[in-house]
């Protein structure tokens, strides 16, 4: 008999065969390409909201500095091999790192910005990505990835339950996916190269792109923790790097502008409120342990730049930590008055609002939140309100989204999604089996799960010499993993013909009260 081609070999054929070889837009090499133009736009359009929100949010104190980067990579971008809708964002975090999504969406810290010392090293981080987006680096990656694993991917599709349909499902993961596995060293020496070539046409001194790697070198040999987890993750520095940049001054010779002067203008601004974000980089490492402490840097960040949203949320992290709900509303109120963008000072202010048992208002920042950002803590917050207000099956969804969330989060819905699940579907989690023994129809009753069962209540179908009947066991409770026998008050005598079928009537979870009046620490 001729072996059957399986599904996950049909599905890597059908790849195959839709996909072609096409030149690489920047290099001109001959690649695979299992993706079209639109389909690398419209992933770079979809996640690039949700990656900003995740990533810390757009930077609005000083929205001209957003302006001046924009203009920047808008200049080195008009030299592209590639025609990209590229933009250009400014994200309020600390720490140092740039990155590009499919499409030519491109974001860059304020933490790497205070770090640069001229317009053409801007120009030189901001070429670079305009190459990975116009080289295709990222969503070569996702070729690899399709390719490599096509039979898992071609199985797994099947399943609506599957790792990768959840992967698929959730924007944020498959975004933060592109931009943090890092590039494979030839992209990196692709992105340098050509990175220069545009930084240089649009009238940039190229030099900066060698002495911009010379400064990564020295931070890396350093192991500054900040640049090592940002920058570095996936864009690791090296002295081969130095060294290819300075070669390729002779295809790209320098002469060009450095804009020291009008960099340091731009920048004056945010370099002069530096020590503020230095406080609440460090307040928001002292949360957990010491919140007082927290807020007392807050507070001083705060005076020195009172328009920084960031601040303000995080004032609100610090005095939840220490359960003043009621300030920490306020604090909230006042992020969100700065900025109404960022999806933090909603969710914040949802769970503080919860903690106050104002579950209506709760949940309108929770939903918000979530339209922002979607979470697990948001959901599973919102299922506890659900939860609360009766909607079973709204609470039962909720839980369900979250069960994945790890953690003591993770296990917390899987719980609580369970304890209603039993409710519905107690068949799931019992095992009956009816034995004849003694002359007595018994009942062996397992519970396989980690939950204690509570209410349990079993009937037993009969057929006794051929007349139906059903017997109903009184309620028992059956801890996590164990197992029982009932007795019935049927008994039979050997000539007597007996059928029995056993059904779960009803099975309840209680979990500890603790459990409910748990105060999660992961406020956002």
């Amino acid at each position: 008999m001729k072996a059957r081609p399986s599904r996950s070999f049909a599905f890597l054929a059908v790849l195959l065969l839709v996909a072609g070889c096409e030149a690489n837009p920047v290099t001109g090499e001959k690649e695979l390409v299992l993706f079209s133009t639109e389909h690398e736009i419209d992933t770079g359009r979809r996640h690039y909201g949700p990656l900003q929100q995740a990533s810390g949010g757009r930077y609005t104190v000083d929205p001209q500095l957003e302006t001046y980067v924009a203009s920047v990579g808008q200049s080195v971008a008009r030299f592209s091999d590639r025609a990209l809708p590229y933009e250009f964002v400014v994200l309020n975090s600390s720490v140092p790192n740039a990155w590009a999504l499919p499409g030519g969406k491109i974001a860059v810290n304020r933490g790497l910005l205070t770090e640069l010392e001229n317009e053409a090293e801007l120009a030189a981080v901001l070429g670079h990505e305009i190459v990975h987006a116009a080289a295709r680096h990222g969503v070569g990656a996702m070729n690899r990835d399709l390719i490599l694993g096509a039979v898992a991917l071609g199985v797994a599709l099947a399943s609506e339950d599957s790792k990768y349909a959840r992967h698929i499902g959730v924007g944020t993961e498959l975004a933060s996916a592109l931009i943090d596995r890092g590039y494979s060293r030839a992209d990196e020496r692709t992105a340098d190269r050509y990175g220069m070539k545009y930084m240089r046409a649009a009238g940039y001194d190229t030099t900066a792109a060698v002495t911009l790697q010379e400064k990564f070198v020295a931070l890396s040999d350093g192991r500054d923790p900040g640049w090592l987890g940002g920058l570095f993750a996936t864009h690791p520095p090296s002295k081969e790097r130095v060294k290819s940049n300075r070669a390729a001054l002779a295809d790209f010779p320098p002469g060009g502008e450095l804009g020291a002067d009008r960099y340091r203008s731009r920048l004056a601004y945010l370099r002069a409120r530096k020590p503020a974000y230095d406080r609440a980089d460090k307040a928001e490492k002292l949360l957990d342990t010491e919140p007082r402490k927290a807020l007392r840097l807050l507070e001083e960040a705060i005076e020195r730049e009172p328009r920084e949203a960031l601040f303000h949320g995080l004032k609100g992290q610090a005095l939840a930590r220490q359960r003043r709900y009621r300030e920490a509303v306020d604090a909230y109120d006042a992020a969100v008055h700065r900025d109404a963008r960022y999806y933090r000072h909603y969710l914040g202010r949802g769970l503080a609002r919860d903690a106050l048992r104002e579950r209506s208002r709760a949940r309108k920042d929770l939903e918000q939140s979530n339209r922002l950002l979607p979470t697990h803590l948001a959901n599973y917050t919102l299922g506890r309100i659900a939860m609360a207000k009766g909607n079973r099956a709204d609470a039962k969804r909720l839980f369900g989204s979250t069960k994945g969330a790890g953690g003591s989060l993770g296990e917390a819905a899987s719980r609580d999604f369970i304890m209603l699940d039993i409710a519905d579907n107690p068949g799931r989690y019992i095992r009956l089996n009816p034995v004849f023994a003694n002359n007595q129809l018994l009942v062996d009753v397992e519970n396989p799960t980690d939950y204690p069962l509570r209410s349990v209540t079993v009937e037993v179908a009969i057929e006794f010499n051929k007349r139906p009947s059903n017997v109903r066991l009184a309620p028992f409770n059956l801890d996590a993993r164990s197992s029982t026998t009932l007795e019935s008050d049927v008994h039979f005598r050997p000539e007597d013909s007996l059928k029995a079928k056993a059904r779960l009537v009803r099975a309840g979870f209680r979990p500890p009260r603790a459990h409910w009046l748990r105060t999660f620490r992961a406020y956002p």
